[in-house]
């Protein structure tokens, strides 16, 4: 019996605790591998999860976060063996089923992809959802017919994971990005990292019904009322990309964007995403949409350090990405 740490939320008679706990293994969840968790990383959702009636977990207790790479220490999964380096991004990982900020885990194989080559496991979790969000959306809007003449695509929410990432991915396959952040302290990064333009957060809705076009396609992980006004700024037959709701849930339109101008709408699904096509976003993720500024919007703490980075992600303080090393000490 093998012991290991573990931030693990809880809920009792109205009272919710988040706490380092020593946990054996006999408390890991039910799979057919388990691994030795290498980096996890802290996603808005995983700040979500540790906040009191949050509706994020379904049960409690319940280790948090939904991204891990590590390395399979024991297996009764045909498909992967001890030693085997590997990732597992989304399903009911961090919010049903017990997830990466612990040092320990055991999952589902199904749930597993192997590392691939040309990334390492640092690089799969600054990466992590948010990135394999970005990278979902990319290839929807090139499904859809993106372009790279000199009409620039939209990032908004730029200074967050999946915008950060959609920047670089856009930047680094030859398109034209705009980037739209309330951050103004990260515009220079924004630029350096492959923004042609950073402009400021879209927040006003105008009685107009359509706009002139100005973006060929937008990466939308913002969601809420404003979606309403970047529609009717998208050029005829041009493509949105929506993946988040960190700025509200709903959204009102008029049918014109769609009728007029033949623009489409694509929603953006990270969590049960099926295997194979996971597995190919995760091979273009270790190629050609591997971002150039990896390394660069990366911050890098230790498993001790992680309850004051999801204050920071509650204060809205950070941006980029933030990584835990479940291996450093303080």
């Amino acid at each position: 019996m093998q012991s290991f740490k573990a931030f693990v939320v809880s809920e009792k008679d109205g009272t919710f605790t988040k706490t380092f706990q020593t946990l054996t293994t006999t408390d890991l969840p039910d799979g057919d591998v388990t691994v030795r968790i290498h980096y996890s990383s802290v996603n808005f959702k995983d700040m979500l999860a540790t906040q009191p009636n949050n509706k994020i977990i379904r049960h409690y207790p319940c280790i948090p976060g939904i991204d891990l790479a590590g390395t399979v220490i024991h297996s009764q999964h045909p498909d992967f063996h001890t030693g085997d380096k590997v990732i597992a991004t989304g399903y009911d990982l961090g919010v049903a089923h017990d997830g990466g900020f612990s040092e320990l885990t055991r999952l589902p194989g199904e749930w597993l992809v192997p590392l691939p080559d040309n990334l390492t496991l640092e690089e799969a979790m600054i990466i992590g959802t948010a990135g394999y969000t970005a990278a979902l959306s990319v290839d929807a809007l090139e499904r859809n017919g993106l372009s790279r003449n000199e009409t620039p695509i939209l990032v908004r929410g730029a200074s967050g994971g999946v915008g950060t990432m959609a920047t670089m991915m856009l930047h680094a396959l030859g398109y034209s990005v705009v980037a739209s952040s309330g951050n103004t302290a990260y515009a220079d990064i924004l630029t350096q990292i492959g923004a042609k333009d950073v402009i400021p957060r879209i927040d006003d809705i105008t009685p107009k019904a359509l706009h002139k076009p100005q973006w060929q396609a937008v990466i939308d992980p913002v969601g809420g009322d404003s979606v309403e006004e970047v529609l009717k700024h998208i050029q005829p037959f041009g493509t949105m990309a929506l993946s988040g709701n960190t700025g509200g849930a709903d959204f009102h339109s008029t049918v014109f964007p769609f009728i007029l101008r033949g623009v489409k709408l694509i929603g953006i699904d990270s969590v049960y995403t099926p295997m194979s096509y996971r597995q190919y976003i995760w091979k273009r993720l270790a190629t050609d949409l591997k971002p150039l500024h990896l390394h660069t919007v990366k911050k890098v703490v230790s498993f001790d350090e992680l309850p004051k980075e999801l204050d920071a992600m509650q204060q809205a303080t950070h941006h980029g990405r933030i990584v835990i090393d479940m291996q450093a000490e303080m």
